[in-house]
């Protein structure tokens, strides 16, 4: 058998003992502060006013002087809900929009690694409301949970299309107001050039005149010296 020499040993399970839990009070510690920057870093979305009012309205408690809370109907807590979806697509769309051009940014270097952190925190609640948005539609109506995000998605359609085509609209009167003013001064400077070109010509015209009498004048006086000269002649 062999003799195992215990106290030459002591010392190399000493040192790997203590780089081990070095390793792991590092690991800890690592963690919680990163932790804990994550939670100071401000949130990508604002807070979620759709999800706050359908928890409300589903947790109401009794008001002063009253055992019993009001009991709100089904009609309103769905529609609340579907509310809270509408909201979900709005900020699932942002997201989708942003990734790509988030990711160029990050390879370029133009943006640190703080805005990628709220950008995949961002992600991980909208996955986990989705989740909580579905089930709670099918604790409300079975089945609802696989047909609510369609509802919303055609309802946040028309509400895009109806914020583009008030916008269209607004901005037709803008610019038909715009219009308005640019062909009253085209019409100004128009009247100005037809007045400035009559003055031209009328001073042209009044100057030919001139010049014609001139020549006339000039011709009578020429006319009796030569009948003159040629009555002496005939003399």
């Amino acid at each position: 058998m062999f003799d195992i020499d215990w106290m030459s040993l002591a010392l190399p399970f000493a040192y790997i003992t203590v780089l081990g839990g070095s390793l792991y009070t590092f690991s800890t510690i690592y963690r919680k502060r990163k932790a804990s920057q994550n939670a100071n870093l401000e949130p990508w979305f604002p807070p979620h006013l759709q999800r706050n009012i359908y928890l409300t309205l589903l947790h109401m408690e009794p008001e002063a002087g009253q055992e019993k809370a009001p009991k709100v109907p089904d009609s309103v807590i769905r529609a609340a809900l579907l509310r809270r979806a509408v909201e979900d697509i709005r900020r699932i769309v942002q997201i989708r929009t942003s990734k790509q051009a988030l990711n160029v940014l990050l390879q370029r270097g133009s943006v640190g690694d703080d805005l990628n952190q709220r950008f995949t925190r961002a992600e991980k609640e909208i996955e986990e409301e989705l989740r909580d948005v579905v089930t709670e539609a099918n604790a409300l109506a079975p089945g609802w949970g696989q047909t609510i995000f369609q509802s919303a998605n055609e309802i946040a359609a028309n509400t895009l299309l109806r914020t583009r085509l008030e916008e269209i609209e607004n901005r037709a009167s803008a610019d038909k107001e715009w219009w308005e003013k640019r062909r009253e001064a085209i019409k100004k400077e128009f009247l100005k050039e037809l007045e400035e070109d009559s003055s031209t010509k009328g001073s042209t015209k009044t100057a030919s005149d001139d010049e014609g009498v001139l020549v006339d004048s000039g011709t009578p006086a020429a006319t009796p010296s030569g009948s003159k000269k040629k009555k002496g002649g005939k003399k």
